[in-house]
């Protein structure tokens, strides 16, 4: 590095973008003077979008087994047994955090959040678990549709192994570079959600994901590893389940969904920003209990604001709406509730025509 390069702060630059998928990377893990072992876990995630380590609970092994005795009762075996397995259904408890402490420790475990904090550049938090005893069977994949951040990029997830997993029982599977693709939301794939009668399902993008899986010669690759091993990818990485070979074996496995602070917090999925939707979340930061409110720039996000982006593609006044529609009043309907229903779907005018 030159002179003026090392007087220049690249972690300072591009705040809003993860130091592990910033344009300056190279300079920042200079700059950070990482330890050989996390200087690679950044380069693994730069590179490949996802990194493998072991989990840095010493306590691991007894963690998994009581996690797995607790759980093991509130899964429907019979279904899978039966005919899930073979329908390419999958057995999963989200959230187990709030009931389960194993569960919540995994989760915060303070040396995974400095790991994350320290090469995303913001602290991380955890916001979200699933448990699975069996694989997910899961379609490819981004979480970048289900839970973002605006800036971009600031969510990761970590999956950990709470048993030996082989080809035989699910493995997970992930694009390795696909993290490195643009975000597709809806407007790219030419939805708007909010005209729907209900919430899709990541099925309206699946059609597009094999397509540009296919565009890009991108070839998957599997998790095969070692009770204890996990994890970590990047919010964009291709990523889903393996078809469980052997549907009489258990896969156990824990995923914690972490975000970052400073950002605002949605889901693109249900969202049409530019059609006045946005379906904001209010995720709790599992290690603190504390539910995180959505920031820009440092500063919080009004609440009126968020309340009438969730409502609909406009600001919604009860009373022009009526005025508006007046069978609807003489029907003495609720405003929102009409609209909700049945306004939508008919295009009906949200206020009178000046």
């Amino acid at each position: 590095m030159n002179a003026s390069a090392k007087s220049i702060d690249y972690t300072r630059l591009l705040p809003g973008v993860p130091h592990i998928e910033s344009p300056f990377f190279a300079r920042i893990i200079e700059q950070l003077e990482l330890d050989a072992p996390t200087r690679q876990i950044a380069v693994d995630l730069f590179m490949k979008g996802y990194a493998v380590i072991d989990f840095p609970e010493p306590e691991f092994d007894g963690i998994a087994e009581s996690i797995k005795a607790d759980l093991h009762d509130q899964f429907d075996w019979e279904m899978w047994h039966s005919h899930g397995h073979r329908n390419g259904a999958s057995l999963r408890i989200m959230d187990a955090w709030k009931t389960n402490q194993n569960v919540r420790r995994l989760a915060s475990n303070p040396k995974v959040m400095d790991l994350l904090s320290l090469l995303y550049g913001r602290r991380a938090w955890p916001f979200q678990t699933l448990n699975f005893p069996v694989g997910s069977q899961q379609h490819v994949h981004t979480d970048a549709v289900h839970f973002s951040s605006n800036p971009e990029r600031f969510m990761c997830g970590v999956w950990v192994a709470l048993e030996d997993i082989t080809a035989e029982n699910g493995p997970l599977e992930y694009y390795p570079g696909s993290h490195k693709w643009p975000i597709y939301t809806n407007e790219h794939i030419g939805q708007c959600v909010s005209e729907m009668p209900q919430r899709p399902g990541q099925g309206i993008y699946e059609e597009m994901w094999r397509a540009l899986i296919e565009a890009n010669h991108a070839r998957p690759e599997t998790f095969v590893c070692k009770k204890g091993q996990a994890l970590i990818w990047c919010a964009n990485l291709m990523h889903g389940g393996s078809i469980q070979l052997n549907k009489d074996l258990t896969r156990w496995s824990q995923v914690t969904h972490y975000l970052f602070e400073d950002c605002a917090y949605y889901t693109p999925l249900w969202s049409d920003p530019f059609y006045g939707h946005v379906y904001f979340r209010r995720p709790t930061d599992i290690s603190r209990g504390e539910v995180m409110a959505s920031r820009y720039v440092g500063r919080e996000l009004p609440e009126n604001f968020i309340e009438e982006s969730k409502r609909g593609h406009l600001a919604f006044d009860p009373e022009l709406y009526l005025a508006a529609n007046p069978d609807v009043a003489a029907a003495g309907m609720d405003a929102w509730l009409h609209y909700a229903l049945h306004g939508r779907g008919e295009k009906r005018p949200l206020r009178p025509e000046p």
